[in-house]
């Protein structure tokens, strides 16, 4: 069967029409491409079709668009946002502006299975679709230090124990760097909840891999965000934007892209001045220590450890910013009811959006401004036209390829109140 590929959807698809007019979903092809299916044989190939750069591209889950080139990535996911949004009910939206960055080794963060595959240990990630372990030679998107270090820590098989003893319990390893590759922080969980011989096993990877500064473990049971059963070295590390150095705890949030960063908290805090600013869903203070120094007073408001200790422990370094340890929906239900109203509000919550009653709270306290950060359209999208239906306009869209060679997409969209 010969299907003519139209248009990307959400999630790395592709669709298009066979013959008959029926259509079809298909991944690791492009718009305008005559492809066989179901085996995905490019008879009809696009100008934009590249040679994918890692050896592991369509087998791994991560990557969508290594094919593709870097100009079609950008204009695929803008279609992607646009159609994404007026699908919503949102019309008269202003033209969208792009960001885009190096598209390759940009991640600081990365998370590894470590598994045996006859009688020797590989660090991988699930095959596509399913959870089969893919061991890995490369991985083009991480920074190179995340890289090193898996090499490394594969290398403690060879040697004395407790390195082969560690491998052999471990489940995950998660490497986190700081943006500019100087510090390392590791998160390792184990299979049996082992916690002997860790300082060793740390120190032995040290020695290769200097940069690595703190580690915990947990047992893979209980998963992320656990109690961690035994450390080492420093409990996190300092991720330096726009010459603000943030403590960010093991463990906890922060930027993936380090390339573009800098560039979204410009973005997002430029020109912005007044009395009173919210920054919910606020991280460690990412935004919020930025605006603390243009406007009187910031609130930042977090809930979700260990980023909510870490803000809190900001104020200490930043005058006019008071950090709030409570639910975005909770503070908002209770300044509803104070009539408060801020000059702006910033929020960049997590891929499940705000949701209604969240939406109907800022109509309430009617904000002059709201900046949206968002990394899920589907619910950005949604939110939107809840905010745009009680008197706000889209006044900008910006799209920032936070995630180049994925279907993911980072969109910050400044909302002005038009109704009072």
């Amino acid at each position: 069967m010969t299907v003519r590929i139209e248009r990307p959807e959400y999630g790395g698809t592709f669709v298009g029409l066979d013959e008959a007019g029926a259509g079809h979903s298909a991944r690791f092809v492009l718009p305008g491409e005559l492809v066989e299916l179901p085996s995905l044989r490019v008879l009809e190939a696009s100008g934009e079709r590249v040679a994918p750069r890692c050896r592991h591209f369509g087998v791994c889950g991560g990557c969508d668009y290594q094919h593709s080139s870097d100009a079609e990535q950008i204009r695929i996911k803008k279609e992607i946002l646009l159609e994404t949004l007026q699908a919503a009910g949102l019309t008269g939206l202003p033209d969208v502006v792009v960001h885009a960055g190096e598209p390759w080794e940009y991640r600081n963060r990365v998370r590894f299975r470590v598994e045996a595959v006859d009688g020797a240990f590989h660090a991988g990630y699930n095959r596509r679709g399913g959870r089969e372990f893919l061991p890995i030679a490369e991985c083009p998107i991480s920074s190179r230090l995340l890289l090193r270090a898996a090499e490394a820590l594969l290398k403690l098989a060879d040697g004395k124990e407790p390195g082969r003893r560690w491998l052999a319990s471990t489940a995950e390893v998660e490497f986190f760097a700081s943006n500019d590759e100087k510090t390392l922080q590791m998160t390792v969980l184990t299979r049996d909840g082992r916690i002997e011989g860790f300082a060793e096993f740390c120190g032995a990877l040290a020695a290769m891999v200097p940069e690595l500064v703190g580690a915990g473990v947990l047992a893979a049971s209980a998963g992320y965000g656990a109690k961690e059963r035994a450390t080492w070295g420093t409990g996190g590390l300092v991720q330096e934007v726009r010459d603000r150095r943030y403590w960010v705890s093991r463990g906890g949030f922060f930027q993936v892209n380090r390339v573009l960063v800098e560039e979204m908290v410009e973005l997002v805090t430029a020109g912005r001045r007044g009395a009173l600013a919210w920054d919910l869903y606020a991280g460690v203070g990412l935004f919020s220590r930025v605006l603390a120094g243009s406007f009187e007073l910031v609130v930042g408001v977090e809930v979700g450890e260990p980023a909510a200790s870490d803000l809190a422990r900001a104020p200490k370094k930043t005058e006019h910013l008071q950090a709030v340890t409570m639910e975005t929906v909770a503070f908002l239900r209770a300044a509803a009811v104070q009539r408060e109203r801020p000059d702006l509000i910033v929020m960049d919550p997590p891929r499940a959006g705000i949701g209604a009653e969240v939406c109907g709270l800022l109509e309430r306290i009617g904000a002059a401004e709201i900046v949206y950060v968002s990394c899920d359209v589907v619910t950005l999208a949604r939110d939107l036209f809840l905010l745009v239906d009680s008197g706000y306009r889209v006044a900008e869209v910006h799209l920032i390829d936070m995630f180049p060679q994925t279907f993911h997409l980072e969109t910050v969209v400044f909302l002005s109140k038009t109704m009072v």
